[in-house]
């Protein structure tokens, strides 16, 4: 004979209130408390503004559950008290308290808002005809779904904001009927906006809420985050959903229970109308180090050590964190010494997007290798971002570092086409030449003297001096930074084009623009010596304009920027418009390297 093995294991006791948050003044409403020990000499609060009609009534119930061949048992014990509300207001209901075992318990607080019953008001404007529709559905069979019954709305949390600055469109939908399906739905599209999607739950749960002097059942379909790319009067389009409701036909059958209302389903095509917003152009005067930043942000620097070997990596660490548009900030500039090596930069984003708006971090790391000792200077890095609520610019700045760099090991640089300053010393280069007596012999023809001999003291010699004027030369243009990045600027955007192919290929939108535009922004900071933090627009133009490349090829060039920046933002449009911006770019840049050639 086998038995299970049942465990009674003591629960921690819990004591739970629950109401709907929002009832109508004049309807009766459900007080329960729930209980999972049974429980005696229950307490109800005081019940200020709310009239108790009946309870409580108590219910219990068991449940069962066998884990791993072992029993365990719970129970619950509901208490339910019917309650009504004689006037409109905001209502605290306090804690209820109950005797376990001896021990007290306290229920927690409940807030309740009641809202005034529906105004009798005339027929709405474009609803003429809903209440003889009604009244002769019984005659003519026909259903229907007046304006006033379900509608959706576009509701803004602000109207009147800055260019880049975020704010949620909530579409919502508004009904005093039974929803049986949802059918087609069709948001608008935000062109001149980029688009953050807040995630709604998949279950909706219905909310009451008062609205023209009417009480609705109201749920989110969509809240979207916006942020608009340009400034004036922007129009939000209008979106459409369709729904199937089931509603009174005006008939009547007879039942067990009396006569009964036969419901039918009617599908009602809903709109929302159209929103206009006024976005308002960011101030004139930007700082240098604006980082096209809208918001709120705190800025923490991290650098790895202060003191290090050369031909040792050293990495500088940025986190920006905040509230605003973390996507589109601009990477600030950090001015290295002219000797570090540098590496792009890489960045990682931690983003949350909520009703607030888009909240997180973007940590972006520099990589330097500095190649000789000695004490250098990291200026402060500046980051500045506009605050719409004070109307101004605020600048971040990280602290002035003092970096220490000790002569390296010998050997230890990785593979480069220069030789280490440090370890170059002219009489270590070239042998001495072996003194003493040489010891002659004697030959019929002597090579003292002949060709031979010459071409023996004169090719090594030559090569010598050879090999040090080309490394003299290396030397004095890798010591020139600017130099070298105006030679590595084409071949540099064609890596990064590369990138940008790849995209292409895979149909990432929104990566391939992205990269095209930092492969255009790098070559002109590194082809026009342009710092990262003065490059925008106009710098580009007027030092593009002073290059004499011709003012065709510049207005192509920042018709390329201008149509990459859209597109980020704006609906996909197709692999042909990503091919022709792929293509114009290689050509444009192609053409600039063509036009600098013949004009040294």
């Amino acid at each position: 004979m086998l038995a299970g093995n049942t465990s009674w294991l003591p629960a921690q006791v819990t004591f739970k209130a629950t109401a709907p948050a929002t009832v109508v003044e004049g309807e009766q409403f459900r007080l329960s408390y729930h209980l999972n020990k049974e429980g005696r000499d229950l307490r109800l609060p005081e019940l200020k503004g709310l009239e108790l009609l009946f309870g409580p009534s108590t219910s219990t119930s068991y449940s069962q559950s066998i884990i791993n061949g072992k029993s365990s048992s719970e129970m619950s014990v509901t208490y339910t008290y019917i309650l009504m509300a004689n006037k409109a207001g905001s209502y605290t209901i306090p804690a209820a308290s109950i005797t376990v075992d001896g021990s007290n318990y306290q229920s927690n607080s409940l807030q309740v808002k009641v809202l005034p019953p529906d105004e009798s008001r005339g027929v709405a404007p474009g609803d003429e005809g809903s209440k003889q529709e009604r009244s002769s559905a019984s005659g003519t069979g026909a259903a229907t779904v007046s304006a006033n019954d379900a509608f959706i709305r576009a509701i803004l949390s602000k109207n009147n904001l800055y260019e880049q600055e975020g704010f949620t469109v909530t579409f919502r939908l508004y009904t005093t009927l039974n929803v049986v399906n949802f059918g087609k739905i069709q948001f608008p599209e935000f062109e001149g906006f980029m688009v953050e999607e807040i995630d709604l739950p998949v279950n909706k749960q219905l909310q009451m809420e008062r609205y023209n002097g009417r009480n609705y059942y109201t749920a989110d379909l969509r809240k979207t985050l916006l942020f608009p790319q340009r400034s004036g009067r922007i129009t939000i389009p209008s979106g459409s959903l369709e729904m199937v409701f089931s509603v009174p036909s005006g008939k009547k059958i007879s039942s067990f229970f009396g006569p009964q209302e036969v419901m039918v389903d009617v599908k009602k095509a809903l709109k929302t109308n159209p929103l206009e917003i006024a976005v308002k152009p960011l101030p004139e005067n930007k700082p240098e180090s604006y980082a096209n930043a809208v918001g709120n942000f705190t800025l923490k620097p991290l650098l790895s050590n202060t003191v290090t070997r050369a031909n040792e990596a050293i990495t500088l660490q940025l986190e920006i964190s905040g509230t605003g548009n973390l996507k589109l900030i601009r990477t600030p500039e950090v001015a290295f010494p002219d000797n570090f090596e540098r590496y792009d930069p890489t960045v990682d984003n931690i983003f949350n997007v909520t009703t607030n708006g888009l909240t997180g971090m973007r940590r972006i790391e520099y990589m330097v290798i500095p190649r000789y000792e000695g004490s250098y200077t990291l200026p402060p890095v500046e980051f500045t971002y506009f605050d719409p609520g004070s109307a101004t610019y605020k600048t971040l700045t990280t602290p002035e570092y003092r970096l220490n760099v000790e002569k390296g090991e010998s050997g230890s640089a990785p593979g480069t086409s220069f030789v280490n300053r440090q370890d170059v010393k002219v009489e270590q280069d070239i042998r001495f030449l072996k003194t003493g007596v040489p010891a002659f012999q004697s030959r019929d023809r002597f090579f003292v003297g002949s060709l031979g001999y010459w071409l023996w003291i004169l090719i090594p010699l030559l090569s010598l001096i050879t090999f040090y004027l080309i490394y003299r030369k290396q030397v004095r243009e890798n010591a020139n930074v600017t130099l070298m990045r105006n030679r590595k600027a084409n071949k540099i955007a064609l890596k990064r084009l590369k990138l940008a192919e790849r995209y292409l290929r895979e149909q990432k939108s929104e990566n391939f623009h992205e990269e095209v535009l930092r492969a255009l922004w790098g070559y002109f900071s590194d082809k026009l010596a342009i710092p990262v933090a003065r490059l925008s627009r106009d710098n580009v133009e007027s030092e593009l304009k002073s290059t004499g490349i011709g003012e065709e090829l510049t207005s192509r060039f920042l018709r390329i920027l201008d149509n990459c920046e859209f597109a980020r933002y704006a609906p996909a449009g197709g692999d042909t418009a990503m091919e022709s911006i792929y293509q114009d770019t290689l050509d444009a840049i192609g053409a600039m390297e063509n036009r600098l050639k013949k004009s040294k």
